[in-house]
């Protein structure tokens, strides 16, 4: 099981893929292959510059940042920073409402 959010912060590959198991009633190396193949299709689309949408659960798709110059932080000395592309991950409704309905 998951470990509350009082007690940690973060939640590693081999604690989602054991609760994940767990739920489904599956063995974990089912699931390991699963999130194996869900990474090489994310890392496929977005190489191809497709949008990739979970209803409800998350949206990822490569966005472009614009050249720009920016400053280092300990000579103050301007430097350009290139174009570059990055990936963009929007969270669904569903986790958008689990997490308001989460006390501050």
């Amino acid at each position: 099981m998951i470990p509350s959010p009082c007690e940690r912060n973060s939640v590693n590959k081999a604690e989602l893929v054991s609760a994940i198991a767990k739920r489904a009633d599956v063995p974990t190396a089912t699931v390991d292959s699963v999130l194996a193949g869900l990474q090489e299709e994310l890392v496929d689309a977005i190489t191809r510059g497709e949008k990739v949408a979970v209803s409800g659960l998350l949206t990822v798709e490569r966005t472009q940042r614009s050249a720009r110059t920016g400053r280092n932080p300990q000579t103050g000395e301007s430097i350009d920073i290139p174009a570059a592309n990055t990936v963009k991950v929007t969270a669904g409704s569903n986790l958008k409402k689990a997490a308001s309905n989460v006390p501050v």
